[in-house]
């Protein structure tokens, strides 16, 4: 429920921009105002997840996130909407997401076991991407029947749901004692992830493919432009990576029998470039709508094996800060690409942005297979044993 809301948010939040400035590059920049937040409070909430009770941390998180989505309702329901509060906001809200994943995240590996988390990581993936589809397409109908303050209500209301799961679930202190939190525990997960190539290739080739890859800052002009709709045509551009990752996310039941989890991670991506290249081609909304699906089952693959790496490759007190750095790469990365696509777009064109972009990615790909050669030949179950015995 509170993932459902909050994807109100995240359409809502663009296509308000847009509205206000008529402008892709404004819209990207909501991409590049969130990412130093993001990336900056996300590795200290990495620090702190691995210090606190991960469980009081979340509760935090969860309220004050609320309180920015009340904030947007209210500037909505201005005469005159304001620009820099919708920016202003933005950011704060990405900053506290950056203290709350990683807790989130660092969590899961406790309470199902190493056996089975790469089934829950599905399991988990399956109910992020029921949000992701149903969110937006929700978002397109509210805003275009009722107005934008309605759905920023609706995110606050669902932080309830929220808070009452949380407060479900038992303690969750980190393994061992908590690690202190500060500059000195940021420094020491950050090296911790220097010393493994594996790790780092897990990152660089999410970065890739999110920061060349991810055209969801044209999807106000595609929407409201090329596809010849309103927002309703913007709500479901937002919703079909979504409900292609939700339908590749039920067909996981394989993925615990893969040993070779890199090699799947650089097909996936590779699949997700080329989809998001054809994509910017295609001028009939439902086979674009059916490429992005096909793009974001693609990525739900890459991000089940991607997470999997990396929560049973790092011990439990560490846990916290790997997974910030983890979730800075996979948030910062497409709000990176925001700005970049916005950019190019007001260079050229948005079809010449999403197809470059997609290609890019593809290109990347082939590099990083050359630059680390270990995510390629990582074995899943000769790391199990290891970590057994």
């Amino acid at each position: 429920m509170s993932q459902l809301g909050r994807q109100l948010t995240v359409v809502a939040v663009p296509y308000q921009v847009f509205v206000i400035t008529g402008s892709s590059l404004a819209v990207g920049m909501v991409g590049l105002v969130t990412v130093v937040p993001l990336v900056t409070l996300t590795l200290a909430g990495g620090a702190i997840a691995d210090a606190v009770d991960r469980r009081k941390l979340l509760l935090v998180t969860q309220l004050l996130s609320a309180a920015t989505s009340a904030g947007l309702a209210l500037n909505a329901m201005s005469p005159s909407p304001r620009l820099w509060p919708i920016y202003a906001l933005a950011g704060l809200s990405a900053g506290l997401a950056g203290v709350d994943h990683p807790a989130r995240n660092a969590i899961i590996p406790g309470l199902v076991g190493r056996r089975l988390f790469p089934s829950a990581a599905a399991l988990g993936q399956i109910q992020f991407q029921v949000a992701h589809v149903a969110g937006p397409a929700l978002a397109g109908v509210i805003i275009s029947r009722f107005d934008l303050s309605a759905a920023y209500w609706i995110d606050v209301a669902s932080f309830g749901a929220a808070v009452a799961a949380i407060a479900a679930i038992r303690p969750q202190p980190p393994e061992g004692g908590g690690t202190r939190p500060g500059l000195s525990s940021i420094k020491e997960g950050l090296r911790y992830v220097k010393g493994r190539r594996l790790l780092v290739g897990t990152f660089l080739i999410d970065i890739n493919a999110m920061v060349f890859g991810m055209p969801r800052a044209l999807f106000p002009a595609l929407g409201t432009g090329i596809f010849g709709g309103g927002a309703l045509a913007v709500g479901l551009l937002y919703a079909a990576p979504g409900a292609g990752a939700l339908v590749g996310a039920l067909l996981t039941g394989w993925v615990g029998g893969v040993r070779r989890q890199g090699r799947a991670v650089i097909v996936a991506v590779t699949v997700w470039g080329a989809a998001i290249a054809a994509f910017g081609l295609v001028p009939w909304l439902p086979l674009a709508l059916a490429l992005l699906a096909l793009a974001g089952a693609a990525d739900v693959v890459s991000a089940v094996f991607r997470n999997t790496i990396l929560q049973l490759s790092v011990p439990d007190n560490m846990r916290g800060r790997l997974s910030s750095v983890h979730i800075a790469v996979v948030t910062g990365g497409p709000q990176i690409g925001d700005a970049e696509a916005g950019a190019v777009a007001a260079l050229t064109s948005p079809r010449f942005s999403v197809v470059s972009g997609g290609v890019a990615c593809i290109v990347g790909v082939l590099a990083l297979l050359r630059l680390v050669p270990e995510l390629a030949r990582y074995d899943a179950e000769a790391e199990t044993r290891r970590s057994d015995g």
